[in-house]
């Protein structure tokens, strides 16, 4: 029980902290007239609650002394004070509350329709809003007090510069769930993630940095439980400091955060950094009076979240709520889970999901010197990691590409789209006869050398670099890249939402037949019945299907030709380079099952896309002057410095008309570095259906070039093709070259 002569002196941190006789319990709750630590013994040894009235100190804060708690204890807190929706106050001691600082959670939420009745905070009775006084604390949640002793062995960061650097973005459960090499007892696991298997995979592919999906608590939103479906993305976070039980071996609590560790450890070990999802705009609180009442919204909604005027929550991101970064306590939440994260598990940076929310000013305008973000980039710690910005949320002017302050990275979707359209968007046009300026009317090649060069119109200036691009075309939101060449209309009929979910601009390209051979379903047991690139059979459909195959695999190798070899810190999506089909689902948020997890059982054809990823990383590796930290000089030629220069399909500069017509479809890239000591490269863009007559320019050298990579061969080359400077050869059509200077 707690000490009731224990004094604070200074008001303690949040959260929980240990001493040597016991534990000081602290929690924010700056409306509420009284709050209670509610204890229930440990988790190996459980007991019957009991309740400690805490002390109320400075700052809305609320303490309490438990002498000989320690590891495993479990805990909650109920919030006394005013019930009054429409001012925004939510008091209800019915409702027990996770610490919004808990380090470890007791168990994941199952939602159950009763267990839903007891979790809202208010219900109608007629026309009047009252609240629910029903006991929520047997269905939710218990914060659970771990230690934070770690053994890390000699644990050192990766050391990656900006420039090096390549993000591969994955799920955690659904990268090994399916994996034979993983040990069965492990596959979907953090452990599975750790495991030699994995660690020797990245590694190979030549990735170095691993971006995990929300690994924070999270709880299923209780419609798709309805649905008898679940979160599987985990955006709809818990508690900030918490792992994500569900995803490890362990059972106990202790056990998970160990585990957690564990696998940074090993990723560390094997070079590889690992960079967090966190989701710090929206909780599983979700708004308005149906809302769940878990946590921050009973003990302090007003200052929580976003309120309108009659107590309502504004919400900018389409999930019901908004946290309110602009308040102290709220600010102080997210800044000390990052550094929790840092310093305690040791990961080296962290993406923010629909970062303008936490970038929006007091009058809810987007403003690149927010506190939250100022914050950020001056903490000591957090500003030695890597710092990446979703730039977007669904506000009234939520777009907000390139405008983060330096010090913050940005997903590029101005990238994305523009190698959609070149590669896919425009030729599914140009296949109707709808002409070569595509679904998606832009500026010729003009944009398209921008985001082949770092994308300095968006992330240009005195303080940022091309790193500030993070290239990607796929993420975990919308198509796989095997699907962007296999669908042109979204599949979501198995979200349970009428196919009204997701996004319908795609551009993307079927290649003239809606799906993958493994749409077709075997009715035995409802699974695909094969590999997403193979083209079966011989003769008649069997070649057609073979033909079909191999138009998009070559597509797919475009795409990752023009991703992996621009300026710029590019992202592939977990599985992108096998060619992993989600079956025409862009919004798979919501399937943990075949659909949303990596298949490992591959066919011929993805085995060679896999070695031609691999291919293309080594070139990345290869070729620093496509890793040049600086954006290229251009007109402005700095002696020492590489630069680029810009050709046309007959071996000339390309003319202002040239720059801008939709009918330009060939450019060549000279990346020159004859004035460096790294090897010059060229890249031969072809985005058109049929074959083209390419003159290569001169060789900064006076020799000829060397064939490094061609897109249009299924497999990475077994020796260079030599080429003269001057010759004119023919290019198929749409495919991508790869040369550097032959000295032969």
């Amino acid at each position: 029980m707690a000490d009731p002569q224990r004094v604070f002196v200074r008001t303690p941190r949040p959260g929980v902290t240990l001493e040597r006789d016991g534990a000081i319990f602290c929690v924010v709750a700056a409306h509420a007239s009284a709050v209670e630590l509610c204890l229930f013994g440990t988790q190996d040894a459980p007991a019957g609650e009991s309740r400690v009235s805490m002390t109320r100190l400075d700052g809305g804060h609320w303490a309490a002394f438990v002498p000989a708690a320690g590891p495993g204890t479990t805990y909650g807190y109920r919030a006394h004070g005013a019930w009054a929706p429409a001012a925004g106050l939510r008091h209800n001691p019915a409702k027990l509350l996770l610490d919004p600082y808990a380090s470890a959670v007791s168990a994941e939420m199952t939602w159950l329709p009763e267990v839903f009745g007891h979790v809202v905070d208010d219900a109608f009775a007629g026309d009047a809003r009252v609240r629910d006084d029903r006991d929520s604390a047997p269905f939710v949640p218990h914060g659970v007090v771990v230690s934070h002793d770690f053994d890390w062995g000699g644990d050192a960061r990766p050391q990656v510069r900006d420039a090096d650097r390549v993000i591969y973005e994955a799920h955690v459960k659904g990268l090994t769930v399916q994996h034979p090499d993983v040990p069965e007892e492990l596959r979907g696991t953090y452990a599975g993630l750790a495991h030699a298997s994995m660690t020797t995979y990245l590694r190979d592919l030549g990735v170095t940095s691993v971006e995990l999906l929300p690994v924070h608590a999270f709880v299923d939103e209780p419609h798709l439980v309805k649905l008898g479906l679940n979160n599987y993305w985990g955006y709809n976070t818990l508690g900030f400091f918490a792992p994500h039980a569900a995803y490890a071996h362990a059972s106990d609590a202790q056990g998970v955060v160990d585990e957690v560790k564990s696998m940074v450890r090993s990723l560390h070990t094997a070079g590889l950094e690992v960079i967090l999802d966190v989701v710090y705009n929206h909780t599983c609180e979700q708004g308005g009076h149906e809302g769940a009442t878990l946590s921050l919204r009973g003990l302090d909604n007003v200052s929580s979240y976003r309120l309108g005027e009659h107590g309502e929550d504004i919400d900018v991101t389409g999930c019901g709520n908004t946290l309110d970064v602009r308040e102290p306590a709220v600010m102080r939440l997210v800044l000390d889970s990052l550094r929790h994260w840092v310093s305690e598990y040791h990961v080296d940076g962290f993406r923010f999901d629909l970062a303008v929310a936490l970038g929006r000013a007091p009058g809810d305008d987007f403003d690149p010197r927010a506190a939250l973000l100022m914050a950020m980039q001056a903490d000591p710690v957090l500003s030695q990691v890597t710092l990446i910005a979703e730039p977007w949320d669904i506000g009234l002017h939520g777009w907000r590409t390139g405008q983060f302050p330096a010090g913050f990275a940005e997903w590029n979707d101005r990238f994305r789209n523009t190698v959609r359209d070149f590669w896919l968007a425009d030729l599914a046009a140009a296949s109707r006869g709808d002409g070569g300026g595509g679904q998606h009317p832009g500026g010729g090649v003009a944009d398209l050398a921008t985001r082949l060069t770092g994308s300095q119109d968006l992330v240009g200036g005195p303080l940022r670099r091309p790193q500030a691009s993070i290239n990607y075309v796929t993420a975990h939101d919308g198509f796989t890249l095997a699907d962007l060449t296999a669908y042109e209309t979204k599949h979501n009929e198995a979200n349970g939402e009428d196919n009204r979910d997701g996004t319908s601009d795609n551009r993307s390209w079927n290649h003239g037949v809606e799906g993958w051979p493994s749409d077709a379903v075997d009715e035995s047991d409802g699974e695909p019945t094969s590999d997403a690139a193979a083209g079966s059979g011989s003769g008649g459909a069997g070649d057609m299907a073979a033909d079909l195959a191999a138009r998009r695999l070559r597509s797919m190798r475009n795409m990752l030709g023009t991703l992996l070899l621009s300026a710029g810190v590019p992202m592939l999506t977990a599985g992108d380079e096998f060619a992993r089909t989600q079956h025409g689902n862009n919004n798979a948020y919501c399937q943990d099952s075949p659909i949303g997890w990596a298949d490992w059982n591959h066919s011929p054809a993805q085995r060679d896309l896999l070695a031609t990823t691999r291919h293309l990383l080594a070139l990345r590796r290869r070729f620093g002057v496509l890793r040049h930290p600086d954006f290229y000089p251009g007109s402005r030629a700095v002696a020492g410095e590489p630069d680029v220069r810009w050709f046309s399909a007959a071996g000339v500069g390309l003319s202002d008309a040239e720059w801008t017509s939709p009918s330009t479809r060939t450019l060549q890239a000279l990346f020159d570095a004859s004035s460096t000591d790294d090897e010059s490269v060229l890249l031969v863009l072809h985005g058109a259906l049929d074959a083209a007559t390419v003159t290569l320019p001169p060789s900064p050298h006076g020799g000829g070039w060397s064939v490094v990579w061609d897109s249009a061969q299924s497999a990475p080359p077994s020796e260079d093709r030599i080429v003269a400077s001057g010759d004119t050869f023919v290019v198929d059509g749409p495919s991508m070259l790869v040369l550097t200077p032959s000295r032969g």
